[in-house]
């Protein structure tokens, strides 16, 4: 079977994350992704921990696609640019709005030159609106939005989030999903558009309960006191004897019905008042360790699991099973590591599982042609 993006190909502009986990997703579903960049390489490369000449984020990153050196405030190499957008589908890019306007590389420039062009630009506040020259991070995305306060605890603290939400979730994705979209209209229409992908906005979608809670009977969610944001006793993380934590959600009935049977304390499934419900619970579940409740929930439908780190997780043999770590990465050494797991399914993937991220401006001279215009690393 063909890949689906096969003989698409696409000129990346992007750096650090949003942009290149888009173009990665691309890629492999068979996409031909040519990432420019310039002369000192995207900032990514440099951070740590370092996988041969590169960091880590950006071999996982930027597996499987072709690197072009090229500076965009020199002439010449504006006009190799201007040359491989006529024979791309999509340009991608995250600068501030304004930016590739200036360069002289915005959407109706490049339309002028290649009508079919997808022009897909990843921002934060989206290309116009008072916020949108404001530099900001994933961290005031989800601030911003009223996400943040949705980890919260009952004293109205919220927590630093483990993930990168705005810029995957509501970036990365969105993204993904509106050049594919772009690519069938084209197919239909014959013509190209400018896609205006704001991570603040997609963010919105993430929080539907929260929402719909709010706009229906004025309930705004409260910190710590809501039904997925540690309100209630089905939804909820629990301390073990040994230390250690159990995430609890037997939400429906059945669940929690069948929850309460197995800690022994069935008769708390008619008891009203939800705090002595609460403490009870936490109380039985301290009294044994992770490991017993584990084995006296396994095989039962409760909702119940070990909170494990992201090391033991990786190990767990469902998803060795599932094959999600079996691809290969490969660095400018030949060092292989496990390949980022991409929400791509696998008959739409290569058949090929090692694949190399590129050394910086490896391909500048097959793409951009060794003319005295071309910057070299």
């Amino acid at each position: 079977m063909s890949q689906p993006l096969k003989g698409i190909k696409v000129l990346d502009f992007s750096t650090l994350l949003p942009g290149p986990m888009c173009t990665l997703i691309l890629a492999e579903a068979g996409a031909d992704v040519i990432k420019l960049e310039r002369a000192a390489g995207d900032e990514m490369r440099s951070y740590a921990p370092r996988f041969g000449d590169d960091s880590v984020n950006f071999v996982l990153l930027n597996r499987g696609k072709r690197s072009v050196c090229l500076d965009l405030k020199a002439e010449a190499d504006r006009a190799q640019v201007l040359e491989l957008v006529r024979e791309v589908d999509v340009v991608v890019e995250q600068f501030r709005p304004g930016v590739m306007q200036r360069l002289g590389l915005d959407y109706p420039t490049l339309a002028q030159i290649n009508p079919r062009l997808i022009y897909c630009s990843i921002t934060t506040y989206g290309q116009h609106g008072p916020k949108a020259l404001r530099a900001s991070h994933d961290l005031n995305f989800q601030a911003e939005t009223g996400m943040l306060a949705l980890s919260a605890d009952a004293g109205g603290t919220p927590l630093v989030p483990p993930t990168l939400t705005g810029d995957l979730a509501a970036g990365a994705y969105p993204a993904v999903v509106n050049i594919l979209l772009a690519l069938r209209q084209r197919d239909a229409q014959g013509t190209g558009q400018h896609l205006d992908i704001s991570m603040t906005d997609n963010l919105f979608t993430l929080m539907y309960w929260a929402l719909g809670n709010g706009w229906s009977g004025g309930q705004w969610p409260r910190p710590g006191q809501e039904l997925v944001t540690g309100g209630s006793v089905r939804y909820a993380i629990y301390r073990t004897a040994d230390g250690r934590h159990l995430s609890a959600a037997p939400l429906e009935e059945r669940f929690w019905n069948n929850f309460l049977a197995l800690i022994g304390a069935p008769a708390l499934a008619d008891e009203p008042d939800e705090h002595v419900v609460r403490a009870e619970v936490a109380r039985i579940i301290a009294s044994q360790p992770a490991s017993y409740w584990v084995q006296k929930f396994d095989g039962h439908d409760v909702c119940v699991s070990e909170i494990v780190n992201i090391e033991q997780a990786v190990q767990d043999p469902h998803f060795q099973a599932r094959g999600i770590f079996g691809r290969q990465v490969v660095n400018s050494a030949g060092q292989s590591m496990p390949a980022l797991p991409v929400p791509v399914c696998e008959p739409f993937r290569s058949s090929q599982v090692r694949v190399a991220a590129p050394a910086l401006g490896e391909h500048t001279n097959q793409i951009a042609g060794n003319t005295t215009g071309g910057s070299k690393p």
